[in-house]
């Protein structure tokens, strides 16, 4: 909810703003729906939906006029006016924008909430049936993690083809068949004849072919009964990726095979017998690593077939830092998050799109994050446009295209979608709102400001990687 201070001078600026007229004046001072659901609940229709703000907002394409919300209402905020339901707060957060004696009540503690609200005297029921929104005690969430110094690294691949789980990826832009020096073929060679610089003693080596059997660039071959290692003096460009061990998988795995425990991944093929797929915590992976095991497989005797187990999820064996011995580059880390965010937010949403523990809310400008919720599995990060939440992975999801309309039937002309493009890609013409295609970068943020749910919206992400 938003509140007005005891400085409200009158002016009604607040009002002649909001555009779902949820704001009264009462006594003399601005009052607004409490954002409280009750109009939500009783909604037979369900014509009432959680916004990505955290407040409520009508689908009139849903809604026929029945008026149980108005009739539910504890503060008697809610009318039909030609059959278009006004007074239920979206929490856009416009009235504290052109007032500054508006404030957001969710950043107040719940005791001045309810004195505030039980001052004005005008609930029925009385404040005890009304639900308020709980807030977080928690200040800080940490994750820890196998990472990457990525100054460090030198893109050999060492530590993903010693990860025992497939957990770690590392792309080098290099055509196959070139020396990434991983080592490996010193690790394998028997007669220890090929040293740390892939150089070969001839005296000594026994052509066994054990180093070209290893190498995982096909870099290694044989001429006139001589091992060649075909090298290129440059530094590679590409990147790595690596499971961040949120536990994110493990929320989502349909039949308990993956869990956490301690703070760190366990997975027991045997349970996936139960024919259950892992569609919803592969698909949510941050990071892309988690995937079906190409080796393992779980013979079910009932219907007699074979199930898929997983693979790519990081089970902190702690192989990768051990053989990463030259560089150190990979190394057991800590990260943390006090749910900030750079001035770079365009209240697009999408971190409220897919955050899988519902622990994030909009807010125009920045968002509210519930650390009690938050696991820092970084898929706000991973996907935020404009980099505005930090994140320790190179993995990045870019919006590739979509598809933007408004229904002019719906749309109230509040001018919202207007306000908050940070693209300009809302064109206002003869008193209709209509998006620009050749501007609009499908982020969401005027759908989500909308008020009256009147945008048709679609939009498709591509994986990309920074740096390359």
């Amino acid at each position: 909810m938003f509140l007005t201070t005891n400085a409200c001078d009158g002016k009604r600026d607040c009002i002649k703003q909001c555009p779902t007229k949820a704001i009264k004046f009462i006594n003399g001072r601005a009052f607004s729906c409490l954002t409280c659901g009750i109009c939500y609940k009783n909604c037979p229709n369900g014509a009432i939906f959680l916004n990505s703000y955290g407040g409520y907002v009508v689908d009139r394409a849903k809604c026929n006029g029945c008026g149980m919300c108005m009739y539910n209402c504890p503060t008697n905020n809610i009318t039909i006016e030609d059959g278009i339901v006004y007074g239920i707060c979206s929490r856009c957060g416009v009235c504290e924008e052109v007032c500054s004696n508006r404030i957001d009540g969710y950043k107040l503690e719940k005791e001045k909430q309810l004195n505030f609200i039980e001052s004005l005297n005008i609930l029925y029921p009385p404040m005890e049936n009304v639900p308020h929104k709980s807030e977080s005690k928690t200040k800080e969430v940490t994750r820890s993690y196998f990472g990457t110094d990525y100054e460090k690294c030198v893109l050999c691949g060492r530590c993903q083809e010693y990860c025992p789980t497939g957990a770690i990826h590392v792309n080098i832009d290099r055509d196959e068949g070139i020396c990434s020096e991983c080592r490996i073929c010193n690790d394998v060679c028997p007669n220890e004849s090929m040293n740390k610089l892939q150089i070969v003693n001839k005296s000594s080596c026994t052509l066994c072919l054990n180093c070209m059997k290893a190498c995982p660039n096909n870099a290694i071959s044989v001429d006139d009964f001589e091992i060649i290692v075909n090298k290129l003096n440059q530094k590679p460009t590409g990147f790595i990726v690596s499971c961040l061990n949120c536990g994110l998988c493990a929320d989502l795995c349909e039949n308990e095979s993956l869990k956490k425990v301690d703070g760190k991944l366990r997975y027991d093929p045997t349970v996936d017998t139960e024919n259950v797929t892992h569609d919803i915590a592969t698909e949510s992976c941050p990071v892309n690593t988690l995937r079906q095991d190409d080796e393992i497989y779980i013979y079910d005797e009932i219907n007699d077939e074979e199930l898929p187990t997983l693979a790519g999820f990081c089970v902190s064996c702690g192989k990768c830092a051990q053989v990463c011995d030259e560089t150190h580059a990979r190394q057991y880390m800590t990260h943390s998050w006090d749910g900030s965010v750079s001035d770079d937010c365009i209240s697009c949403g999408i971190c409220v799109e897919v955050c899988q523990e519902e622990a994030i809310t909009l807010n125009r400008g920045s968002i509210t994050v519930n650390l009690d919720k938050c696991i820092l599995c970084e898929n706000c990060a991973v996907h935020c446009p404009v980099d505005a939440i930090a994140k320790t992975t190179r993995y990045k999801n870019e919006i590739k295209d979509g598809f933007n309309f408004i229904e002019q039937e719906l749309c109230m002309h509040c001018g919202l979608c207007h306000k908050i493009c940070s693209y300009d890609a809302i064109d206002e013409i003869d008193g209709n709102y209509v998006v620009n295609e050749e501007k609009c970068t499908y982020c969401g943020a005027c759908k989500n400001a909308c008020p009256a749910r009147a945008f048709l919206f679609e939009r498709n992400f591509k994986d990309s990687i920074e740096g390359i």
